[in-house]
């Protein structure tokens, strides 16, 4: 497994986080299916639901969120309208901090992720300009206490600091 870490600076009308880096964990398929669900529930990410990803630019204040790919591949935007185009494949698992943008570009027909925040965490959509408040809420938004992949001991505990 190969984790990859950039921070993204305020895109136009996305805030993004520029305290936490979005994580990208390459390859956890391995020899067979990587259990998303299992994981993030056993490592206390909760609100597990299974989709896709919006198709146009959003990003949450009161959550920090992880998008497991279950199925298939997409080309992700990440970090608002002039952030990465980021592909991801089966296997692949991003964490983005409160406050990052993300937007489908394309994906293919059996594109299918997990998703799922930290304990006590929910996903609100946002798709405006941040207030002050909405950027003091993502500023107080608690860290997780458990990486999603890989426990209270992993990369993102390490790294989320």
């Amino acid at each position: 497994m190969h984790v990859e870490t950039t921070i993204f600076e305020p895109s136009d009308w996305v805030p993004n986080n520029q305290r936490l880096p979005v994580l990208l964990y390459k390859g956890l398929f391995g020899d067979g299916p990587f259990d998303f669900e299992g994981r993030f529930a056993e490592n206390s990410w909760t609100g597990i639901w299974t989709n896709g990803v919006f198709d146009y630019q959003h990003y949450h204040a009161g959550a920090h969120e992880v998008l497991g790919v279950a199925r298939g591949s997409a080309r992700l935007l990440i970090g608002g309208p002039s952030g990465q185009a980021i592909k991801v494949t089966a296997g692949d698992c991003l964490v983005l901090p409160a406050g990052t943008g993300h937007q489908n570009l394309g994906c293919t027909s059996d594109f299918q992720v997990v998703g799922a925040y930290p304990k006590g965490q929910h996903a609100d959509i946002q798709t405006s300009a941040a207030s002050n408040e909405m950027l003091a809420k993502i500023a107080s938004v608690p860290l997780p206490h458990s990486d999603p992949v890989e426990g209270p001991l992993g990369f993102l505990t390490k790294t989320w600091q």
